[in-house]
């Protein structure tokens, strides 16, 4: 399988940035094949541009300013995000990778007669969310009604891709968790990564 990978923390030695690692080395190890795309490193723009938004509905879409990366993503069976959640919410370089790269004609197509969203990213088969959060489990969950998660399965991997394997793997409380705690997330999601 071919994996694009996304990193969207804006420090290198971030526990996000180990968990990237973690999920490469281990994928590698089993014979996946990894493009790790590192929003910050590489310099990605998050600020959908006039010029992008005037043109959303045009067919063709045009996707000069990220071609690159949309190839990167064309090319993938697989997409892992790994990244904090900011305010129950994504860091805002994710949330312009969604904005400028999933777009029309690349990941769905508008509906002639309006309304739905069509797929169009047939090719990504696994869609997982590696995150992490400074609240309790108990107040993302419970109080905030989980908010990523619902954007993410129920939004962007239901709306772009079909009969996609959606997961997210969480740690929460990161704020106050121990040394210890780390290592054993990092385990677990080798465990996880290593039945893909």
């Amino acid at each position: 399988m071919r994996v694009l990978l996304v990193l969207a923390h804006p420090l290198a030695n971030s526990f996000a940035a180990s968990i990237a690692v973690k999920a490469k080395t281990t994928l590698e190890k089993n014979g996946h094949s990894v493009d790790l795309l590192d929003l910050y490193k590489e310099g990605f723009d998050p600020c959908l541009s006039e010029r992008e938004r005037r043109g959303y509905f045009d067919v063709p879409y045009d996707t000069t300013a990220v071609d690159g990366i949309v190839a990167r993503l064309k090319a993938a069976d697989g997409l892992i995000l790994v990244f904090p959640q900011w305010w129950f919410n994504f860091p805002a370089i994710l949330k312009g990778f969604f904005d400028r790269v999933f777009a029309p004609g690349v990941a769905f197509d508008h509906e002639q007669s309006g309304g739905r969203i069509l797929p169009r990213l047939t090719n990504i088969k696994l869609f997982w969310a590696l995150t992490t959060t400074g609240s309790p489990w108990w107040i993302a969950k419970l109080y905030m009604g989980n908010p990523v998660r619902r954007l993410l399965k129920r939004g962007i991997a239901a709306f772009c891709a079909k009969d996609v394997q959606f997961r997210m793997i969480s740690l929460h409380d990161m704020d106050r968790v121990t040394g210890k705690q780390r290592e054993a997330h990092l385990a677990r999601i080798e465990k996880a990564i290593g039945r893909i």
